[in-house]
């Protein structure tokens, strides 16, 4: 696991020392060693530089930038299915001077060019300069696990593992992108390909990016696709078959993740996903596998005592630690830093301190995101579904009619409504509900926390909302709840959840590792029956299965809880100085990007009591730290 930098200057203003600069800043993602080359060209100057966190192959072998023949490459991540690859490329006559995975996919390159990646398991951000060729590519991984921006301008190419990487080019011009501010305020995260800034992207995932040096164009394509898998029929299994088969594959996935030369842990919140990989791996296993939970003082939060009883059952070596309103004292502060983009997601706090507390016993640490996205977990799924099967009884004509009469009464004047603002959002949605196409676009309208009539209030600069994942064509994937899978997998899981825990466990330099995105799971679990993940209102009825063989059901059966830190409470007592500096009515005038009469009166209805989601303020308050430590 590491972190890597680097740039294509056809102005030839770029130097080593720059480069070095670049590389220093992303040390929290391998301090093991340090590595860069640079190449002068006829018109252009190349530079690739990376940080290592040595995971296979301890000694300097295994160290980056690794050349053979005209190919250099930096990598971030693993490829577990290495040594098979390997002994393939043997067999080719390719000789190794490592045992390293960076070796194998640097050959597989030369041999099979980026057709490689269909024989990769793993996760990976992958850049190869070849030299004779000049060309330069960029690959990221199926889901996205392992994070890749570039920028383009002015004849300068930038890529790195994080954005903090680019603020080190004195060339690099950061101006921030309306449309996408517009994204982050309705869902809390940045959606692929976009970035904060101007001229800057994600590289999506599944997908490769090649820069000719000669002509100075950027092509990109797709690899892979998770949605030609959801268009696919569904397999007929029976639930003995589905239960059988599902557990096989999950089964060699989870294994492939304990591929290590340091120790490797788990994190445990005593969810079915977290508690069935954790069951899975110590099943085979004499030794004790490290488990890591972080559980509230606050009811209705706490999921420690269930970890601890899982943890019991399994006989696993258990840690867990209480985060309190202290410490997230201590960690808010930080997360700008941490996340150098603006990121909404308040369950960073929990992430980082588990984050901690692991790295102090373990490297690499697995967790268990993607199962409620894979195998139907959500609650919203549950709901939504239902929504969608009641409004496809209903005639377009009779829905739109219903949406002309609201849009003839005004919120205000129903009757025994204690919160007008609040209720005046819900009445909006409903309305967009009404006219949803879709399941994916009725997810997106349950997801969205400030309308665009809202955020029309709230910017000063008039604006339109971008395209985003969220338009993916569903056209042909036939039920709806296929269609929410699809569209969580590609927005909510890759941009939120992967990039809450890499940022997270490479700050403290902890490997995360997230066995329910090996692609053979996704493109399973795509193409079991819906009755195998949903089934009388019972979610993720598959992988429940399977978790009783291990562990008894008095055990797990209880309601799902999110990983979320009690923010509500807290920021309406201890952290409430936090809202009142950073939404101060000075402080936004003075900035010039919200309406401070707008922040002003939501913040002050919520420490009042009133029904304002924390979470609409808390989108704000993250976007005003981010700007003070990057702007």
């Amino acid at each position: 696991m590491c972190g890597i930098v680097g740039f294509c200057d056809f102005k030839k203003s770029s130097s080593s020392k720059i480069l070095s600069s670049m590389m220093k800043v992303l040390a929290h993602r391998g301090s093991d060693a340090s590595g860069d080359t640079f190449y002068e060209l006829e018109g252009s100057v190349v530079g690739l530089g990376h940080q290592r966190l040595s995971i296979l192959d301890l000694s300097v072998e295994g160290n980056q930038p690794m050349e053979f023949n005209e190919l250099t490459i930096v990598y971030n991540g693993e490829v577990y299915n290495f040594k098979e690859i390997r002994d393939e490329l043997e067999t080719l006559g390719y000789e190794f001077h490592s045992n390293s995975d960076t070796e194998v996919v640097l050959k597989a390159f030369h041999a099979w060019k980026d057709s490689m990646i269909d024989r990769f398991r793993g996760m990976f951000s992958i850049v190869i300069f070849n030299k004779k060729e000049e060309k330069l590519t960029l690959i990221r991984d199926h889901a996205g696990v392992k994070p890749l921006y570039w920028y383009y301008r002015d004849g300068l190419f930038l890529f790195a593992s994080e954005l903090k990487s680019f603020h080190k080019h004195p060339l690099f011009k950061k101006e921030i992108d309306q449309d996408v501010l517009v994204s982050y305020l309705q869902h809390g995260y940045v959606l692929q390909p976009y970035s904060i800034f101007k001229d800057t992207h994600q590289l999506n995932a599944g997908h490769i990016l090649e820069l000719d040096l000669k002509s100075q164009k950027v092509q990109q394509r797709e690899y892979w696709s998770i949605r030609s898998y959801y268009e696919k029929p569904k397999l007929e299994l029976s639930d003995s078959e589905a239960v059988l088969e599902t557990e096989k594959v999950l089964r060699e996935a989870f294994n492939y993740r304990m591929v290590s030369d340091v120790p490797v842990g788990c994190f445990l919140s005593g969810g079915y996903d977290s508690s069935l990989v954790t069951a899975l791996l110590q099943l085979d296993r004499k030794e004790k596998i490290n488990t890591f939970t972080i559980g509230f003082e606050e009811k209705g939060y706490n999921e420690a005592p269930h970890a601890q009883r899982v943890a019991d059952h399994l006989g696993t070596n258990h840690t867990e630690y209480y985060c309190t309103h202290r410490d997230a004292l201590e960690v808010i502060p930080k997360l700008a830093e941490v996340y150098d983009e603006p990121f909404g997601d308040a369950s960073a706090i929990p992430t980082l301190l588990v984050s901690q507390l692991a790295r102090e016993e373990v490297t690499v640490s697995l967790s268990a995101d993607g199962g409620d996205e894979i195998f139907a977990g959500y609650q919203a799924y549950d709901n939504l579904y239902k929504i969608d099967n009641i409004l496809k009884k209903v005639p377009n004509i009779v829905k739109r009619g219903g949406v002309g009469i609201l849009n003839m009464i005004e919120p205000n004047s129903i009757p025994f409504v204690d919160n007008i603002y609040n209720f005046t959002i819900r009445y909006e949605k409903i309305k967009k509900m009404l006219l949803a196409k879709n399941g994916a676009e009725l997810l997106e309208q349950s997801y969205e926390q400030y309308s665009n009539d809202e955020i029309e209030r709230l910017l000063l600069k008039p604006t339109q909302k971008i395209i985003t994942s969220f338009d993916i064509d569903v056209s042909k994937i036939e039920d709806s709840l296929s269609q929410m899978l699809l569209i969580d997998y590609k927005t909510y899981m890759a941009d939120d959840i992967l990039t809450k825990v890499d940022r997270a466990t490479m700050s403290v330099g902890l490997e995360g590792r997230e066995p329910f995105l090996d692609r053979t799971i996704i493109e399973f679990a795509s193409q079991l029956p819906n009755k195998m993940k949903y089934r009388n209102g019972q979610k993720k009825w598959v992988l429940k299965e399977i978790t009783h063989k291990y562990i008894p059901k008095e055990i797990m059966e209880r309601p799902k809880m999110g990983f979320s830190p009690p923010i509500t409470e807290w920021f309406r007592d201890e952290l409430k100085s936090y809202f009142l500096d950073y939404l101060s009515y000075e402080r936004i005038e003075r900035e010039g990007i919200f309406n401070p009469n707008e922040v002003v009166r939501m913040r002050d209805e919520y420490l009042n009591g009133r029904a304002v989601s924390v979470h609409r303020l808390w989108f704000i308050l993250m976007f005003e730290m981010w700007y003070e430590r990057w702007m």
